[in-house]
C-alpha cells in the first residue's frame, strides 16, 4: 500500500519517484439505492479556470486534445484517469478530479449515499499504489473536488482536497469555468435494458438552480464556495439570537439580557495572526489589512440584524483561515435561550447557516466555523465546539496568541 494522504495534504509525486512520467488516478466508491456516479477532470490554466471547453474530460469528452488525459470507462463503482505528466500541456497547471452524482439536482440525490470513496494514484503499469487518499463523509454536496495534480518548481505533485458543492454539475462545471445547462427532471418511463447513453452538458444561459439556504447541521460538515466571477466580493458573517431573552429588565429598566458578541481570529498566508472582535476595541478594516471588519456591537440583542462580520474576500488570496467564534460577554452562559445562529451570506451562493443547537453552560465561547481558503475560494465547516475563554480556544485551534484583559 502507498503513502496515506489526509485533507489538506500536499506530497510529491515525480520527485519522489524519479523515472515516473505515466500515473493512473483511481476514484472509487460504494453507492447506495443504484446512485449514478461520474469522474470527471478538469484541465485548469493560470486563471484558475479551464482555458477551453476541451479541458473537460468525463463521459462525453473521454481524452484531452493531444490524449495525455483520457478517462477509461471502468466499472459502476471506479473510474480511472491515465495522464501522461511529460505530455500535458504546459499552459496546464493543475488538473482538478472530481465526482458527481448524474441528476442530482432533479432526484434530490447527495454523497450521503456514498461511502468508501478513495483517490488513488497508482503506477500505470504495475498498478502499484503510490498514494491513497481516503476523502470524509459528505452529506449535503452533490459533487466534490476530491484532489488536484500540480506542478511546482517542475515536478508534479499531489494536493488532497476533498471538498463538497451544493448544485450539482453545473455548480461544479461553474467554478472551473464552464457554464453548462441545469439539471432537468427526467420524464417517467419504464427502465429499459440498454438504457439511452447520458446527455452531454451543453452552453446554457439558463438562470443558476435557485437554493436559498444550506445549514450545517453535524459537527465538520463543510462546504465550498463556487466562483462565477474573477472575484468573490463580500463574505457577511450574521450573528443573531433570540431577541426574547433580552426582555428581561432589572432595576430603573435597564437590560439583565445576555450580551452575546461576535468575532474571529484570522490567519493570513504569510503566517500573520490577529483577533477582530468589540472586546478590546478591534474592530478591524475592510478594505485594507486585515480585510475584515466589525460593524459594531450588539449589546441588547434588540438590533435586528443582530452583529455582522464584513470579509472582503476580493483579496481571498491573502487568507489562509478565518475562525468565526461568538461569545457571552457578561452573566451567566445560557446558550439554550439564546437560539444563536450564524449566517453566512455571499453573492454566487446560497446563504451557509450554523445553529449554535449544542450547548455546553459550562462554557462562555463558542467556536463555531473555520473558513479556510482552497485555493481562490473559501471552504466553510461547522465547529460548535465550546471553550472556557478566548486563550483556551486560541490553543485548541494553533493560534497561540498572546491575551490579556480587555473591556468595551
Amino acid at each position: 500500500m502507498g503513502m496515506t494522504t489526509i485533507k489538506g495534504q500536499k506530497v510529491d509525486i515525480t520527485k519522489s519517484n524519479p523515472g515516473l512520467s505515466k500515473i493512473t488516478v483511481e476514484l472509487s466508491w460504494t453507492a447506495n439505492d443504484g446512485l449514478d456516479l461520474d469522474a470527471s477532470a478538469f484541465l485548469i490554466g493560470k486563471s484558475g479556470k479551464v482555458n477551453k471547453e476541451e479541458d473537460f474530460i468525463f463521459y462525453s469528452n473521454p481524452r484531452s486534445t493531444n490524449g495525455s488525459v483520457s478517462l477509461q470507462t471502468g466499472s459502476s463503482e471506479r473510474q480511472r484517469f491515465d495522464i501522461d505528466l511529460m505530455n500535458v500541456p504546459l499552459d496546464v497547471e493543475k488538473i482538478a478530479f472530481t465526482l458527481t452524482i448524474y441528476d442530482a439536482i432533479a432526484r434530490n440525490h447527495s454523497f450521503n449515499r456514498v461511502s468508501s470513496l478513495y483517490l488513488r494514484i497508482l503506477h500505470p503499469s504495475t498498478n502499484t499504489e503510490i498514494i491513497q487518499f481516503p476523502l470524509d463523509s459528505f452529506t449535503i454536496e452533490n459533487a466534490i473536488v476530491a484532489g488536484e495534480l500540480y506542478k511546482h518548481q517542475g515536478q508534479w505533485k499531489f494536493n488532497a482536497i476533498g471538498s463538497g458543492f451544493h448544485g450539482g454539475l453545473a455548480a461544479l462545471c461553474g467554478n472551473f469555468g464552464i457554464e453548462v445547462s441545469q439539471e432537468k427532471t427526467p420524464e417517467s418511463k419504464a427502465p429499459e435494458p440498454n438504457p439511452a447513453p447520458k446527455p452531454e452538458p451543453v452552453v446554457s444561459t439558463s438562470p443558476p438552480i435557485s437554493i436559498t439556504k444550506i445549514e450545517l447541521k453535524k459537527k465538520g460538515e463543510a462546504i465550498s464556495l463556487k466562483k462565477t466571477s474573477a472575484n468573490l466580493g463580500q463574505l457577511l458573517v450574521n450573528l443573531n439570537w433570540n431577541k426574547g431573552t433580552k426582555q428581561n429588565t432589572g432595576f430603573f429598566g435597564r437590560s439583565k439580557g445576555i450580551d452575546l458578541d461576535l468575532g474571529c481570529l484570522y490567519e493570513l498566508s504569510d503566517g500573520y495572526k490577529g483577533c477582530i472582535q468589540a472586546l478590546g476595541g478591534n474592530l478591524g478594516d475592510y478594505r485594507d489589512f486585515p480585510y475584515i471588519a466589525l460593524d459594531g456591537d450588539d449589546r441588547t440583542g434588540t438590533r435586528s440584524e443582530g452583529e455582522n462580520l464584513r470579509i472582503n474576500g476580493n483579496n481571498v488570496k491573502e487568507f489562509e483561515r478565518i475562525l468565526i467564534y461568538a461569545f457571552i460577554y457578561e452573566g451567566v452562559a445560557k446558550w439554550a435561550e439564546t437560539d444563536g445562529v450564524v449566517t453566512i451570506t455571499q453573492a454566487d451562493n446560497p446563504a451557509i447557516e450554523v445553529k449554535m443547537d449544542v450547548h455546553d453552560p459550562r462554557k462562555g465561547v463558542c467556536a463555531v466555523a473555520m473558513i479556510e481558503r482552497h485555493g481562490d475560494t473559501f471552504n466553510i465547516r461547522r465547529l460548535v465546539e465550546y471553550f472556557s475563554g478566548h486563550q483556551e480556544m486560541d490553543r485548541y485551534y494553533g493560534w497561540n496568541m498572546r491575551w490579556t484583559v480587555g473591556s468595551k
